[in-house]
């Protein structure tokens, strides 16, 4: 194994059908990357896949017709933050993906409930109509919790073309005034975008500068919490393999990985209850179910998808804020 193997190549080709495929090596053989669980730090809840829109790159496939991730109810997710309270004490953030979260009758119920304990919440949200309904209640969450709400909108680029080209036509405005909205009563927000249109990183962020300048949104754009730029997935493309040997060649450590630090709950359609999965990426593959609690979801994870080789390993991204 040398450096060249662990690396994206820059010529995107078919995925080789004889990776990913056994959870202990990979099909050179080698001793496939695990990865321990540290300590839990942030929990992510899926409040659903249902969405308002119909995105082109969608990793979670969400429409508003797809309902394979149902709502999760304010007492489903209430169970697990009990069990952080009992025994996960360095939880320090709870995060509500989707879908829309927005969409999710029971939405503010559950903010409420997890910023009542102390926990710092992240919404993910494209900031369009759903959340615009519920303007009078986040200000109320804003005037009772201040800054351990924070909002994360999703903004695919800096211009209106690209942006529309992935969320579609007509997308653009509504996106910009709930950030602005947001911005104006003194949210903490950020901003998510994606590397689609094969810019460079300082690209992404001298024009998003322009344009959040231009909106009097003060984020500061340098600052990769405050602008998440995420790189592109497809698990169709090839993409090399994590080894145990790639952490000392990339100089990293598995505990730079997301799932050394976090875990999602999904309540999947026709199921009696949620379960616990390894990450926010891997919402329908049930090699990565974990369990039904958190304690039975704090086994080590093989990294045995190419969403964990490109985003996490070779991306170095994350979803959580910190």
């Amino acid at each position: 194994m040398n450096v060249r193997d662990c690396k994206n190549s820059p010529a995107p080709a078919p995925l080789n059908p004889a990776k990913f495929r056994d959870p202990l090596v990979t099909a050179n053989g080698e001793k496939r990357a695990r990865v321990a669980l540290d300590v839990l730090r942030t929990l992510w809840i899926n409040t659903g896949t249902l969405c308002n829109l119909s995105c082109a790159g969608c990793y979670i496939e969400s429409t508003p017709r797809n309902d394979r991730l149902v709502w999760i109810s304010a007492a489903e997710a209430g169970v697990f933050l009990d069990e952080i309270a009992r025994d996960h004490k360095g939880v320090r953030e709870i995060g509500f993906t989707g879908g829309e979260p927005f969409m999710n009758p029971d939405i503010v119920a559950m903010l409420d409930d997890a910023l009542g304990r102390g926990l710092r919440t992240l919404v993910l949200t494209n900031a369009m109509k759903p959340m615009q309904k519920l303007e009078p209640q986040l200000l109320d969450l804003r005037a009772r919790f201040g800054e351990r709400l924070a909002i994360r909108v999703s903004v695919d680029h800096y211009t209106r073309q690209a942006h529309e080209a992935e969320r579609g036509a007509g997308s653009w405005k509504p996106t910009i005034d709930g950030l602005v909205w947001l911005s104006q009563n003194n949210f903490a927000v950020s901003v998510a975008s994606r590397m689609i249109s094969g810019e460079s990183d300082a690209q992404i962020r001298a024009g998003f500068g322009e344009l959040l300048a231009r909106l009097g949104v003060a984020i500061d754009v340098e600052d990769p919490a405050q602008l998440v730029i995420f790189p592109e997935m497809d698990a169709s493309v090839d993409v090399p393999e994590i080894t145990e040997s790639c952490w000392g060649i990339l100089h990293k450590s598995p505990s730079d990985v997301m799932c050394a630090t976090s875990r999602m709950v999904v309540k999947r359609k026709g199921a009696q209850s949620p379960v616990v999965l390894a990450c926010t990426l891997l919402a329908y593959d049930e090699r990565f179910e974990l369990g039904a609690t958190l304690r039975e979801a704090s086994g080590d994870v093989a990294l045995n998808h190419p969403h964990c080789a490109k985003f996490c390993v070779l991306g170095g991204a994350a979803c959580s804020a910190g």
